[in-house]
């Protein structure tokens, strides 16, 4: 049995921040400090111990929307380049992952999806999103208008059906036509119906919630705007307590004091943060694609080369969550709940990973005082080497 006892650590638990210890056995935690001055666990002589040296040990992150990165796409239709985004973005803390596709025809979705669901079945993502085709021509955003579709029925259960099991959420507009039968089906279908990329009335979005949908998709982004006599989808979102609203927090899709509105409006524990992010995270500035679109990067900032929308991000979690911290004024615990317990609560993994809980995988990350990653543990072992010592 392989054993490793972390020590002088700061861990962030779902309710603050607690200096201790934590213990980690055959890739799960087996114990964790619980109160202040909790005396260590007497461990065997091989037992191997690091000291953090008074870093912060965070859940691992869990990002629900992620396109790629580190110039590698979801939506490439290659499960090499799968795992290379999945790879890029574990080395920034994201131990488990959501793939993210973006419109195409339904043939080439379809070959995205068989693509990616064996490495789900393998357990290296955590399911795939469809964010398209099904989706509003008026708030498209960042997806080829032509390649948009109502979402009949037929359509639907065709994607879900060649998933067999691993497409987890679909985004919708629920306005469209036959949006609400679409949202009905994924419930019923136990998928996530995530509402976004919409331009639904504050009713229309009510009647999707009411029926089942529970996620927003990138809250503020490629919807509706709040209007004082039109509340729009952000506000019937935000208001209800069953639904939980994604948001891109790398301070150019959302400014940082409505990322501080969002967290006072629906708390920790109903804010996810995302990347969003695609194939140029991690790379330099310059032309990419998503799906069948061109993308200019400059400074960071992707946009398309055609017209001036935003078209994903380059954010890892980790900036995500220092963002959070240093810009927005959330407290750290907080942070951490909306990067990893939040999100492994929507996709149902919570009583695996999202928090350092005894019982639950061995996923962390240990930052320094800045916030920025020292090292990452998936299932117990040190990604890449990465140990803090």
């Amino acid at each position: 049995m392989s054993s490793l006892l972390l020590r002088n650590a700061r861990l962030v638990l779902p309710d603050g921040v607690l200096a201790g210890w934590l213990l980690v056995e055959d890739g799960r935690i087996t114990g964790v400090a619980a109160t202040a001055g909790q005396p260590e666990p007497v461990v065997s002589p091989e037992t191997a111990v690091h000291d953090v040296a008074g870093g912060h040990v965070v859940p691992g992150f869990v990002d629900m929307h992620v396109h790629g990165g580190g110039g590698a796409a979801f939506s490439a239709g290659d499960a090499e380049q799968a795992l290379v985004a999945a790879r890029f973005h574990l080395a920034h803390g994201t131990t488990t992952i959501m793939a993210s596709t973006v419109s195409g025809t339904m043939s080439e979705i379809e070959h995205h999806i068989g693509e990616l669901s064996g490495l789900v079945q393998d357990g290296i993502l955590a399911g795939i999103h469809l964010e398209g085709p099904f989706i509003s021509k008026a708030r498209c955003g960042a997806h080829d208008p032509g390649l948009l579709r109502a979402p009949a029925r037929e359509d639907v259960s065709r994607l879900l059906r060649a998933g067999d099991g691993t497409v987890r959420m679909v985004t919708i507009a629920p306005e469209l036509d036959g949006g609400l039968d679409a949202v009905r089906l994924l419930a019923e279908s136990e998928v996530i119906a995530a509402i976004g990329h919409t331009d639904a009335t504050y009713a229309q979005t009510r009647a999707a919630i009411e029926l089942g949908a529970p996620v927003g998709t990138h809250v503020f982004n490629a919807m509706r705007p709040v209007h004082h006599r039109e509340p729009g989808p952000v506000t019937a979102l935000l208001e209800q307590e069953q639904v939980l609203c994604e948001v891109v927090n790398d301070g150019l899709h959302v400014h940082p004091s409505v990322v501080s509105l969002m967290f006072a409006a629906a708390g920790a524990h109903r804010v996810a943060l995302i990347t969003d992010a695609m194939v140029a995270a991690g790379m330099g500035d310059g032309e990419y694609r998503l799906g069948a679109l061109t993308v200019q990067v400059r400074d960071g900032e992707a946009r398309l080369a055609d017209g001036d929308s935003l078209a994903g991000s380059t954010l890892t979690m980790d900036s995500a969550l220092r963002n959070a911290v240093r810009l927005a004024g959330v407290p750290l615990a907080d942070a951490a709940v909306s990067a990893s317990l939040t999100p492994a609560r929507a996709l149902g993994i919570a009583d695996r990973v999202g928090s350092l809980e005894t019982g639950k995988q061995a996923d962390l990350v240990v930052l320094d005082e800045d916030l920025r990653v020292v090292s990452v543990m998936q299932r117990g072992a040190w990604v890449d080497g990465s140990s803090p010592e």
